[in-house]
């Protein structure tokens, strides 16, 4: 297949599938015509490519799981350098989340903290600090 279907068949773009093939997780064949040439295995690649930029893995860190496939693997998490990759995903999606955890308890408190000074100062809440229009 040519390069525009398979950018069509996979959901992306044909510049997309260049920069790919710049990077060397795309093949470059090329048909005797000069266009460059895709198959179904090629599809399969582009297809593991974006599941696991889904997923948060940056182009780089897919290589391992299309090197995979290239060796010939039914799959591109089959060999130990994609479940190394797995691991380093988990691990650090358990640091964000720890992160994020914090950050939302800190945000949690300043809330409680604010809404108690706010409603002690007045029962109806804080005064507004503009007036729109002139009007009181």
């Amino acid at each position: 297949m040519r390069i525009g279907e398979l950018a069509r068949r996979a959901g992306t773009t044909t510049r997309t599938l260049r920069y790919y093939e710049s990077r060397g997780l795309l093949p470059a064949r090329r048909a005797e015509n000069g266009y460059r040439s895709y198959d179904e295995g090629d599809l399969r690649l582009l297809l593991q490519i974006r599941t696991l930029q889904d997923f948060g893995f940056d182009l780089e860190e897919t290589r391992p799981f299309v090197d995979c496939l290239r060796s010939g693997h039914p799959a591109g998490d089959s060999c130990p350098a994609s479940l190394a990759g797995y691991r380093r995903k988990l691990d650090e999606l358990d640091a964000l989340i720890d992160q994020l955890t914090k950050v939302r308890a800190e945000v949690g408190t300043q809330l409680a903290r604010a809404e108690l000074e706010a409603s002690a100062a007045l029962p109806g809440g804080p005064e507004p600090r503009c007036q729109l229009g002139g009007h009181p």
